[in-house]
């Protein structure tokens, strides 16, 4: 019979020994069924086992499967990339909450078996685009899974800027900047600062302003095909930048515009059969259980 996934790859946390134990498990445990075995260069090198090591780029390119081991973190960065391509993705824990990593660490082999043999739900996840724009040229750009954040750089302070939705004027803002989340970052730094949590089957966008100079102004969810455009006052100091995940940093200066969009990549997770999106709220937020 032939294999849903034939070309697995994998990816992992660099230098954290729990991640390279899991890493040479997996390794093992494929490879005694037959699979075709790739590693992300960053981790090939950790593992002292015969794998060939590649960037993630060509992991993307010749992979069925990619098994991100580590925390979201690890995931998203992973995600950025392997979103162009059609490859699945799924996620073994290692981190702290594992919003988006589904398989223990411990005892993976059951679930991750009945995955490999078709038994799994495959869910898709958009992502976003981020452009900074000056004088009408574009400067920079890159893609976010959870969230792209308008900020100062490294002090806090109170900025301001002008947002638009589809280019109808919406509101000036005063605040310490402003997050622009997908569905996925809902349960991340936008639930942090007052956002309300999306499912991730919502088409939607949420954007929460940080620490806002007014009582009145609270977060708007708006259809996920709307273009965002934060445009900067010129009064503002030079120190300011649109994060993307929280990993990669856009420079922005003073009268930039920022345009957010949804990207054409989406992201193919998936996830053991019976995977319940409720579930891993309850389990990673502390919800109550069920009193009858």
């Amino acid at each position: 019979m032939t294999k849903k996934f034939q070309t697995i790859g994998l990816i992992g946390k660099p230098h954290h020994k729990g991640t390279n134990l899991t890493l040479k498990r997996l390794h093992h445990w494929l490879s005694m069924q037959g699979f075709d075995i790739l590693a992300e260069e960053r981790v090939a090198s950790e593992l002292k086992v015969d794998i060939e090591s590649v960037d993630l780029t060509e992991l993307g390119e010749r992979c069925d499967l990619a098994i991100v081991v580590g925390g979201d973190g690890n995931m998203l960065g992973a995600a950025r990339v392997l979103a162009r391509f059609d490859i699945a993705v799924i996620g073994v824990n290692r981190g702290n909450l594992g919003f988006l990593t589904d398989l223990p660490p411990d005892n993976f082999e059951a679930s991750l078996s009945k995955v490999l043999d078709g038994q799994y739900d495959t869910e898709y996840r958009f992502l976003l685009e981020a452009e900074v724009h000056r004088h009408g040229i574009l400067k920079s750009s890159n893609t976010a899974v959870n969230e792209a954040v308008l900020h100062p750089g490294k002090v806090a302070h109170m900025i301001q800027f002008e947002v638009y939705i589809d280019d109808q004027f919406m509101y000036s803002q005063r605040a310490d900047g402003m997050i622009v989340s997908t569905p996925t970052g809902s349960t991340a730094y936008s639930l942090s600062a007052g956002g309300s949590i999306l499912t991730p089957n919502l088409q939607a966008l949420i954007l929460v302003p940080m620490f806002p100079h007014t009582l009145s102004c609270r977060p708007i969810v708006v259809d996920a095909s709307s273009t965002i455009k934060l445009v900067v006052s010129p009064d503002n100091g030079e120190n300011l930048e649109v994060s993307c995940d929280g990993h990669v940093h856009l420079s922005v200066l003073p009268g930039d515009e920022i345009l957010i969009s949804r990207s054409e990549d989406r992201l193919r997770m998936i996830h053991p059969k019976g995977h319940n999106y409720f579930n891993v709220l309850r389990a990673k937020l502390g919800w109550g259980s069920k009193l009858f």
